[in-house]
C-alpha cells in the first residue's frame, strides 16, 4: 500500500505535468459526452467511499454494468451479468495475447481485480489453472461478488492485499502474471518502479509472461520512464496498441525470444483458435505490434527512491 508520504511524493515528481493531464482529461470527458446518446441513461447501483476513494456501479439500458472509481472517470470493469466471455473494454482482450508467449498456464496471477473481468475469463478458458487475484480494496471484492459475478471456488482465490506485496512474498512461480491494477487515474506509482518489476520478474517461471496494462503517452506523462523501466528489468519486451482506446499492453519476458509481429500474431491468433475466444488474438496483434528493442531514451528507470523524494 502507498504511504501518504510516497503519493505525496510522486505527485512532487511529476507535477509539471500535471495540468497537462488535468486539461487533456477534461477534453476527453467532453468528447466522451457529446459521443453519448441522450437516451443512454444509466442506474446507479452502488455509489459509496471506500479506503481508496469512490466506487461506482451502474447499469445501462442494455444491461451493462460499469465499474468505476470516480464520478464520470475511466470504466474500470464492463460486465454482462450472466456471460463471462463478455469483455466490454478492448484493453481485456489485448492482454490475453501474452497467453501466446507460455505454454499451457497452470498458475494465474491477476493483480488488480476490478469486476473480475479477467480472472473470470481466464476462469473459464483454463478451469484447470490455479488462478490468484489480489486487490488492495476489500470494498473493489465485495463489489465484484455482489454486482459483477465474481466467485470464488478451489481454483480461483481473490486476495485482499497490496498487490507489491502479494508478490514479493510468493514462492510459488506463475506462468502468467497480469498487472492490471489503477486508481481513478494512473498505476499506483509503487508498482511501476524498478524495484517491484524485479520482484515480478522472480515471481514468474523463466518461460512465462508479464502482461502489463498502461495509459498510452497523451494522457500518461511516465509513460517513456514506464516503458524504458520494462526495459531495464526484462530481456524482452513487446507493445501491443488497443484500438479505439488510451491503453497500451506491454508483454515482457524473462528471456530472450525476439518475434516479428507476424510471429506474435500468428501464436496468439492459434490460442484463440484453440480456446475458441470469441475474438482472434491474431488480428489484435497485427493492428497494433511493436518490439521495444532500443532503449526508451524519451524515459528514465522508476526507482523506490523516487517515491520516498522529499518535497
Amino acid at each position: 500500500m502507498p504511504t501518504v508520504t510516497w503519493r505525496r511524493a510522486w505527485l512532487a515528481l511529476i507535477m509539471p505535468a500535471i495540468s497537462l493531464r488535468s486539461l487533456l482529461r477534461a477534453a476527453l470527458f467532453v468528447l466522451v459526452a457529446l459521443a453519448v446518446p441522450a437516451g443512454a441513461d444509466q442506474t446507479v447501483l452502488y455509489d459509496k467511499p471506500s479506503l481508496f476513494g469512490s466506487i461506482i456501479v451502474t447499469e445501462d439500458e442494455n444491461g451493462l454494468r460499469i465499474l468505476r472509481f470516480e464520478q464520470y472517470g475511466a470504466r474500470q470493469s464492463v460486465v454482462k451479468p450472466g456471460d463471462p466471455e463478455y469483455l466490454g473494454l478492448p484493453y481485456a482482450q489485448v492482454m490475453f495475447a501474452g497467453l501466446a508467449l507460455c505454454e499451457e498456464p497452470r498458475r494465474l496471477l491477476v493483480v488488480g481485480l476490478g469486476g473480475g473481468t479477467l480472472p473470470m475469463f481466464l476462469r473459464r478458458h483454463y478451469p484447470h489453472a490455479a488462478i490468484d487475484a489480489v486487490d488492495i480494496d476489500p470494498q473493489v471484492v465485495h463489489v465484484a461478488k455482489e454486482f459483477f459475478g465474481f466467485r470464488e471456488d478451489e481454483r480461483m482465490r481473490a486476495h485482499v492485499g497490496d498487490g507489491r506485496k502479494f508478490i514479493e512474498k510468493s514462492r510459488q512461480p506463475y506462468d502468467a502474471i497480469f498487472l492490471d491494477a489503477f486508481g481513478a487515474e494512473e498505476v499506483p506509482a509503487h508498482l511501476t518502479t524498478q524495484e517491484f518489476l524485479r520482484a515480478v520478474r522472480r515471481a514468474v517461471k523463466p518461460g512465462g509472461v508479464v502482461v502489463g496494462n498502461i495509459w498510452a503517452r497523451s494522457s500518461n506523462p511516465l509513460y517513456d520512464s514506464m516503458v524504458r523501466t520494462y526495459q531495464e528489468v526484462f530481456d524482452e519486451l513487446f507493445i501491443l496498441d488497443v484500438r479505439g482506446s488510451g491503453n497500451r499492453i506491454l508483454l515482457a519476458l524473462p528471456r530472450r525470444q525476439p518475434l516479428g509481429r507476424d510471429e506474435l500474431a500468428q501464436l496468439a491468433r492459434g490460442v484463440s483458435s484453440v480456446k475458441k475466444f470469441r475474438f482472434d488474438l491474431g488480428d489484435l496483434v497485427t493492428s497494433g505490434y511493436s518490439h521495444a528493442q532500443a532503449k526508451n531514451q524519451d524515459g528514465r528507470v522508476l526507482r523506490d527512491a523516487d517515491l520516498r523524494r522529499p518535497k
